[in-house]
This record gives C-alpha cells, structure tokens and sequence, in this order.
C-alpha cells in the first residue's frame, strides 16, 4: 500500500497489521520515503516518525515510540513502551526489552535491556525460532562477548573478531553493522 503526495510517500508491506491509535508520517523531503515492510505487527499506540525504515516481520509492541529516520531490521522486536532516538539503527533479530530508551544503534542478533541501554547477550530464543543453527548462534555469541565483554575497546575488538573469527556472513553483517554506526554501539 502506497500514500503520500507527489515528493513524500508511506510504503507499507503485504499482510502488516496495524492496530488502534497507531500513528504513521509520512517521509519528508530529506528521505522522501517512510517504509514499514511485509509482515509487521504494530501494536496500540506505537508511533513511527517521517523516514523511518523498517524490515520485514518488525514487530512493535504497544505504545513504542520511533524518532524521525529510524531504520530496523528484519525481524527485529520491539517490547512495550520502548522510545527509540532520531537516526538510531537496530539491527535484524534483536530484541530490546519493554520501556527502554534507545539512543545509540543496537547490533543484530542482541538482547537489550537496563537503563542505560546495555547488551544483555544475544537473542537466542528469537535466533531459534528462525531456525538459525546452533553453530551460527555460538558462533554469535563469541563474536559478542569479544566485542562487548572482553574489555578490548570498539577498534581493538573489531580487529580481533577479523583476525580470530571465520569469514562468513554472519561475521560480515555484524562488522559491517558496526562499522556504519553513526551514532555509536549501544
């Protein structure tokens, strides 16, 4: 489904369900664009700034809040009440827990939870029930706890995670993720 005016447009995905007193804005000349994809679940009350992006099977629980330029991966979740800041990223899989803020990007594939926003290990139950294989999650999780648990600061940590990790898409897509951040890591 398609709406806007000639330079501004919302885009939103087959089979999203959008429920009670959700608000949508529409892009703004900056992006020209907001985006939700197929398969999304927007809960009561959730609202979505001009220019956000989401994926596809997003799901954002009552009254969760986006700021202008958001983008979220696919399958991302977001838990009651969570407030995300302006051109904040979130990564696919992750999962940020009920009536926290989020100011800084949050990597693929994590829990996030605590105020201030911290990593609270890797979404294991949501990784599961999209069927990645157990050796991908360990695989997760180790490249995780190098990068926020071993004390080693972001640039170290990065180099460390190339040099010791095998090249495959996984490790590519978290790299990548953090390396784009604006904003900074979570």
């Amino acid at each position: 489904m398609k709406f806007g005016g000639e330079n501004t447009t919302t885009i939103i995905g087959d089979k999203t369900i959008i429920r009670e007193n959700v608000t949508i804005n529409r892009g703004t000349k900056a992006l020209g664009k907001t985006k939700i994809g197929s398969n999304c679940l927007l809960m009561a009350s959730v609202h979505v700034a001009h220019d956000c992006i989401l994926g596809d099977n997003v799901i954002l629980s009552n009254l969760s809040t986006l700021g202008g330029h958001v983008q979220i991966g696919n399958w991302a979740v977001l838990g009651g009440g969570v407030l995300v800041h302006q051109f904040t990223k979130i990564g696919e899989h992750a999962f940020i827990g009920g009536g926290f803020r989020v100011v800084q990007d949050v990597p693929p594939f994590i829990l996030a939870a605590e105020s201030p926003l911290k990593f609270q290990g890797i979404n294991s139950i949501g990784l599961k029930r999209r069927g990645i294989s157990i050796d991908d999650r360990k695989l997760i999780k180790k490249i995780y706890k190098t990068f926020f648990l071993s004390g080693l600061n972001r640039k170290t940590a990065l180099k460390v995670i190339e040099k010791e990790f095998p090249k495959n898409s996984i490790k590519e897509l978290i790299v990548g993720f953090i390396n784009s951040s604006e904003r900074g890591i979570l």
